[in-house]
């Protein structure tokens, strides 16, 4: 058995995780601030070709129905508003940041699957709730992030992680605590810290496994809802296909009742299959 990890493991190796471009870093730490000179960001965002296109092709997905083809990043901001812009940017530029196959046993493309398909349905619960869309889809697609940091950083350890969660038939948190002594979500929040995200982020981030505790905020209650609502999906044909205990609290405070389920499941299914089409190709 491998020695436990501790946070400051994480927070050491960091360093040698692939980063985002400055403008997406830039976009996530202002996310909580509402003067932003949308001209000069539009402008350095277009200097990255790649990033551009993923953008403005998910600008143009059905998900957003514009009636107009948006070509650059500055007609984005106008049809869709600066806000949902800069979400794009972000899901273009994190789901193209880690390097694959360096874990044995961890499906790179199934963990974004699942990412998307939580953001997509917590942009719906958002909607619903008349909460925040953006916040809530960005904290959906960032959920999970802790975990491609301890494949990234700590490759051997997660594939026996991996192995004893198939061995014990658990969930993934309790086979990581078990084997690795932390938990994806220390790594997340050590991730979120180390690229300033917001204090909205990193709750969520926090709190989608435990959104019961004091401070965890509303944003926390939302995805781990969604979390368990997608698992309960299978969108992302996950081979633990556990759903996880949902939090009865979370699910009071959302108040949902089947036909809003039922609705939600078929927005969710459908928004999923635009997103990550583009996003995954």
């Amino acid at each position: 058995m491998s020695t436990p990890l501790t946070y400051d493991d994480i927070v050491k190796n960091l360093d040698d995780l692939p980063s985002l471009p400055a403008v997406v870093m830039e976009l996530l730490n202002s996310i909580d601030q509402e003067e932003v000179d949308i001209s000069v960001l539009a402008k350095k965002v277009s200097h990255d070709s790649a990033l551009t296109a993923k953008t403005l092709r998910l600008a143009n997905s059905s998900l957003y129905g514009l009636q107009v083809k948006v070509t650059t990043i500055q007609q984005a901001i106008t049809f869709l508003g600066f806000q949902t812009t800069r979400n794009l940017i972000t899901a273009a530029a994190v789901t193209g940041c880690f390097a694959e196959g360096r874990c044995e046993g961890f499906d790179h493309k199934r963990f974004w699957r699942h990412s998307i398909a939580t953001a997509a349905c917590a942009k719906v619960l958002a909607r619903q709730m008349r909460f925040n869309q953006d916040y809530a889809f960005t904290a959906g697609l960032l959920h999970d992030i802790g975990r491609l940091v301890l494949v990234a950083c700590f490759p051997q350890q997660y594939a026996q992680a991996i192995a004893h969660r198939d061995a014990h038939d658990c969930s993934m948190l309790e086979a990581e605590r078990a084997v690795l002594g932390i938990d994806h979500v220390d790594a997340g929040m050590a991730l979120a810290e180390h690229w300033n995200f917001s204090d909205t982020m990193r709750l969520a981030i926090g709190g989608h496994h435990d959104p019961e505790t004091p401070g965890a905020g509303f944003l926390a209650a939302i995805i781990h809802v969604a979390d368990a609502m997608v698992h309960a999906l299978d969108l992302a044909q996950m081979p633990d296909g556990l759903v996880p205990p949902v939090s009865t609290v979370a699910w009071t405070a959302l108040a949902l009742n089947e036909e809003t389920c039922l609705q939600l499941f078929r927005e969710t299914e459908l928004q999923f299959g635009e997103i990550a089409m583009v996003l995954l190709s």
